[in-house]
C-alpha cells in the first residue's frame, strides 16, 4: 500500500511540474488530467484504508469532473481546428 501511495505522489508531482512548465494548453490540460486520475485513486487509496465510504463519493465526483473537463478541451480543439 505504501508503495503504490508513493508511486502516486511522484505521478502527481511531476504531473504538477508539467502543468507549469507545458509549452501548450495541451500539455497544461494533460498534466491536470493526470492530476485529477492521481487525486482519484488516492482518495480510494484513502477510502479503503480509513474505511470511509464518503470518499468514494468524493472520488466519483472529481472523475466525473475530469471528464468534463476533457471534454472541454476537445469541443475548444475541435472548433479551433
Amino acid at each position: 500500500m505504501l508503495i503504490s501511495l508513493v508511486l502516486l505522489t511522484g505521478a502527481m508531482l511531476i504531473g504538477l511540474a508539467r502543468t507549469f512548465m507545458g509549452p501548450s494548453l495541451e500539455d497544461r490540460m494533460l498534466a491536470v488530467l493526470l492530476l485529477g486520475s492521481g487525486g482519484v485513486a488516492l482518495l480510494l487509496k484513502m477510502a479503503v484504508l480509513f474505511a470511509a465510504p464518503a470518499l468514494m463519493d468524493v472520488a466519483l465526483v472529481l472523475a466525473l469532473l475530469a471528464v468534463v473537463a476533457a471534454a472541454a478541451l476537445t469541443r475548444k480543439q475541435i472548433r479551433h481546428d
